[in-house]
């Protein structure tokens, strides 16, 4: 095997590719190998944990055939220390990688590619796809993973969930304390149903290119595809039922106030400060005959903070949050402005930009 392409190239398609590696499973050594294979004009360099598998499309200056798999984070730190200017061959002798790049050479020992694992294999005249554009996607996923949980107890929670409704594609992600939607296609033709891995998701945010426009998804019973530019990320389902979320959605509350992002945000972290040690909680309150939204911290041996932000609201109200909880909400809506809904201190606050309907966040109350 044999492959000349610059320094740049290579350097981008290895980081791209060796974080995947970098996490396998150490019960199999090989899985912490980047596989380089060169088949005709084609040259790919793929890295799997057996969950989800990261594939880059290369073009070579020149190539021969051949394929090997090498230690991912030796072969990727060494290219990214070489000089930008210089172009890189890599040629294969039975199983060492020789690198060479103007007068800095390496060889490294390799193992044999018939020994890399793979994915399952894709049909992909049997496989629901869509596109969309690569900054809608990027928003979206980002918006909605900030929800998603970290506890492998519940499997169906670690991810965000793919759903079709009244023709629309939506993403949405809960931890059973705070739950995030978007609407993140208009109109699909297929039905879709399933749980995408947020690990997976944030694999495909950070391979994503900001020359990459436009985005390929394709879905089939046990595995998504996601084709950026010249990255494949591929990754297993989650295996489980996600709850019916949208039941949990109110469609309607009792108070509903318009408040700066901004000014929302600052009062939030004040009292924040404060309740590191009431496990975050804050109170929100709204006050009709004085028009102020106030948040407010539990007084503990630290102090107690208070902050009233002007408001036009119709009726008093108060409930207890968790101060990290809204902040990341605050963060994911965006927008200059924002609706804060709530009805009372047992239900959930509804979260949106000002205008805007294709996304909503939830966050439950706290005791208090």
């Amino acid at each position: 095997m044999k492959i000349e392409i610059p320094q740049s190239k290579i350097a981008k398609a290895l980081n791209n590719v060796s974080r995947v590696a970098m996490g396998a499973r150490a019960t199999l050594p090989i899985l912490s190998n980047v596989l380089i294979r060169v088949n005709g004009e084609n040259v790919t360099l793929t890295t799997t944990n057996l969950d989800m598998m990261v594939v880059d499309y290369l073009e070579v200056n020149k190539s021969e055939e051949g394929a090997i798999t090498v230690p991912a984070r030796l072969i990727a730190d060494f290219v990214s220390n070489l000089p930008r200017s210089e172009t890189v061959e890599i040629v294969t002798e039975e199983n060492r990688v020789i690198i060479q790049a103007g007068e800095y050479n390496s060889v490294i020992n390799g193992a044999n590619a018939s020994e890399y694992p793979d994915l399952p294999g894709f049909d992909e005249e049997k496989m629901v796809k869509f596109e969309l554009p690569a900054i809608d996607f990027k928003e979206g996923l980002s918006q909605v993973m900030v929800a998603a949980s970290n506890d492998m107890a519940r499997p169906a929670l670690t991810g965000v969930y793919f759903n079709t409704s009244e023709g629309g594609l939506y993403v949405a992600a809960t931890d059973g304390y705070r739950l995030a939607e978007r609407k993140l296609v208009e109109k699909v033709e297929a039905e879709v149903v399933a749980i995408v891995p947020a690990v997976s998701l944030q694999e495909v945010l950070r391979s994503l290119d900001d020359k990459v426009e436009k985005i390929e998804v394709l879905f089939d019973e046990t595995q998504v595809r996601f084709r950026l530019g010249e990255v494949e990320v591929t990754s297993k389902l989650v295996d489980g039922s996600f709850p019916d979320y949208r039941q949990l959605i109110p469609k309607e509350t009792d108070i509903k106030i318009e408040l700066k992002r901004d000014e929302l945000t600052r009062i939030t972290k004040l009292a924040a400060l404060f309740a590191k040690e009431a496990g975050g909680s804050i109170v929100c309150r709204t006050v009709a005959d004085a028009e102020i939204f106030s948040v407010a911290s539990v007084a503990n041996e630290f102090g107690e903070n208070n902050s009233d932000i002007k408001v036009k609201v119709e009726k008093d109200g108060r409930i207890t949050l968790n101060s990290r909880f809204l902040l990341d909400a605050l963060n994911a809506v965006g927008g200059t402005e924002i609706e804060f809904g709530f009805s009372n201190k047992l239900d959930p606050v509804v979260l949106r930009a000002k205008g805007v309907e294709n996304y909503v966040h939830i966050v439950m109350p706290l005791k208090g």
